[in-house]
C-alpha cells in the first residue's frame, strides 16, 4: 500500500517537474525546484528525472512533515506544562515580544528572537524527547570496528536519533520534559559529542477531553491531529473576545 502511494506521488511529482521544465520564460523567482534542477547543471551533471523525483520528495518531507510535526509536539507539551509556558511567556514579555497577548509589531527581529534563551531550550528539549526523524541511513566509506564488530565498506548503515536520546548518559532524568537541561547552568547537550542530534501571542488550549495517541510513522505526530482552541489575552491574562469562532479552533 505504502508503495503504490508512493508510486502516486511520483507520477505526479513527474507531471509537475516535466511542466516545470517546459515553462522557464518569464519567472522573477526561484523555487525549491528551480533551485535543485539548477544545482544538476552547476556540477556538470544535469539530474536524471528519477533523481529530482526523489529529491523533490525529499524536500516536501523535509521541509514540511518534521517541521509540522515538531510544533505539533511543541504546543503538546507547553499545554502539559503550564509553568514552563508561564516561563515561556515571561521571556517575551521581557523582550517587548508579547503584550496584551498580542506579538508586538516589529519585535520579531533576528537579534531579538537570538535573545530567547529559554524558548532555545524548550525547542531543544521537544526535540530531544519528540524527534520527528528516527534515525538516518548513511554508506561505509571506509570499513571500521565498532564494538569489537567490523563494519565492512559500503555497508548501508542506520543510527537512532530517538534511541541515542533515551540512553545517552548525560541526560538525567530522560523521560522528563525538562527546557532547563538545555540552559546555561546544566548545558547537558554540551557533555561529550553525538548525545544531542536533532535536525527549529495569546494563550490555547486543549479541546478534547484527552491528548490524542501518538504515532512514530512516518514522523511523529498525534493519530488524529492535536485540537486546540486559541485564545488572545489582555496585559492581565483575561481572555480577549474575538469577532468570530473561526479563529478560536485549530488542529495542529
Amino acid at each position: 500500500q505504502g508503495i503504490r502511494a508512493r508510486e502516486t506521488l511520483q507520477k505526479g511529482l513527474e507531471k509537475a517537474i516535466q511542466e516545470k521544465l517546459q515553462n522557464t520564460q518569464g519567472k522573477d523567482y526561484a523555487d525549491a525546484l528551480d533551485i535543485l534542477i539548477e544545482s544538476g547543471k552547476e556540477h556538470g551533471k544535469e539530474l536524471t528525472m528519477q533523481e529530482l523525483k526523489d529529491g523533490t520528495l525529499e524536500l516536501i518531507f523535509a521541509a514540511y512533515a518534521t517541521t509540522a510535526s515538531a510544533s505539533t509536539s511543541l504546543i503538546m507539551q507547553l499545554l502539559k506544562h503550564p509553568r514552563v509556558l508561564e516561563k515561556l511567556r515571561e521571556e517575551l514579555r521581557s523582550k517587548g515580544i508579547l503584550h496584551n497577548g498580542c506579538i508586538c509589531e516589529g519585535s520579531l527581529r533576528l537579534d531579538n528572537i537570538s535573545s530567547l534563551h529559554y524558548l532555545d531550550c524548550v525547542i531543544k528539549e521537544v526535540l530531544r524527547l519528540f524527534t520527528p526523524i528516527s534515525g538516518g541511513y548513511r554508506t561505509v566509506l571506509q570499513t571500521f570496528e565498532l564494538d569489537g564488530f567490523q563494519i565492512p565498506k559500503g555497508w548501508s548503515v542506520m543510527y537512532s536519533i530517538r534511541d541515542t536520546h533515551d540512553t545517552a548518559p548525560v541526560f538525567k532524568d530522560v523521560d522528563i520534559f525538562d527546557p532547563d537541561r538545555f540552559g546555561q547552568g546544566r548545558s547537558e547537550d554540551k557533555d561529550g559529542r553525538f548525545h544531542y542530534l536533532p535536525f527549529g501571542g495569546g494563550r490555547f488550549e486543549l479541546a478534547t477531553r484527552t491528548f490524542p495517541r501518538i504515532t512514530l510513522v512516518p514522523v511523529v505526530h498525534p493519530v488524529d491531529g492535536l485540537k486546540v482552541k486559541f485564545f488572545g489575552l489582555d496585559s492581565n491574562q483575561n481572555e480577549i473576545l474575538t469577532g468570530t469562532d473561526a479563529m478560536l479552533g485549530a488542529t495542529v
